[in-house]
């Protein structure tokens, strides 16, 4: 199964990235994920449901570590693999 997340890390600051941005950046570029996307307000990677359940559990305990307040994710199934359109973990088809 294949699993796309977005998050997103806070308290934001617009001047420079502050350090839980940078660690839960780290995480999921090191980690063995495909089309991965980082951005200011938002950031997004794919890759098998292993790797990135993986990814997600690091990002949550090292960037809350790192001085996050608050980390959004939603993480979905990427339609093809096995789920129909929308549908995230733990939806009922």
């Amino acid at each position: 199964m294949r699993l796309r997340v977005e998050f997103t890390t806070e308290p934001f600051d617009l001047d420079e990235a502050p350090a839980h941005a940078v660690v839960a950046r780290d995480v999921v570029t090191g980690a063995e994920l495909d089309a991965v996307d980082v951005g200011p307000f938002g950031n997004t990677a794919e890759g098998e449901a292993e790797q990135v359940l993986g990814a997600v559990a690091a990002l949550l305990r090292e960037s809350l570590q790192a001085g996050a307040t608050r980390v959004s994710l939603q993480v979905n199934v990427i339609q093809g693999a096995g789920q129909g359109a929308g549908q995230g973990v733990g939806e009922a088809t």
